[in-house]
């Protein structure tokens, strides 16, 4: 039996917040980091699901789209009426107003993921546009 994981906090500053889900490997079920970390850009969530597992609902959003990316495992996902494999490495993009679901069809190991939620069509400045090169002497 899996015990359910929290995200910790570890230490925050000014500028930052910093936390862990822990060893992925054994991590199990969900987690939303928006309240422990203070995020105010997205909601990020880390959930697992056993073998033959899937999310025990549909859902949609009326604003945000979803990113989901699996870290480790393989299954199923459906989008609507849509229905296509998944595995480690896979990033899927889900839009608002669209029903979105993910099985896990494996016979052993959990199909572990990252959902990052953001308001659609909100992305402004991203990478270097947004970024700015700074100078700094590293203390790492």
């Amino acid at each position: 039996m899996q015990v359910m994981s929290e995200l910790k906090k570890l230490n925050e500053g000014a500028k930052f917040s910093h936390g862990t889900v822990g060893n992925l490997g054994e991590f199990a079920g969900k987690v939303f980091v928006k309240d422990v970390l203070g995020e105010t850009s997205c909601e990020i969530s880390f959930g697992t699901l056993a073998p033959g597992e899937a999310v025990p609902f549909f859902h949609s959003h009326k604003e945000n789209e979803e990113n989901y990316i699996v870290l480790s495992g393989k299954g199923m996902f459906q989008v609507d009426d849509d229905v296509f494999a998944v595995g480690e490495g896979s990033v899927v993009r889900v839009a608002t107003g669209c029903d979105r679901n993910i099985k896990n069809t494996a016979e052993s190991g959990n199909l572990t993921y990252i959902c990052i939620q953001a308001r659609e069509g909100s992305l402004g400045g991203y990478t270097m546009t947004d970024g700015v090169v700074t100078e700094r002497k590293s203390l790492l």
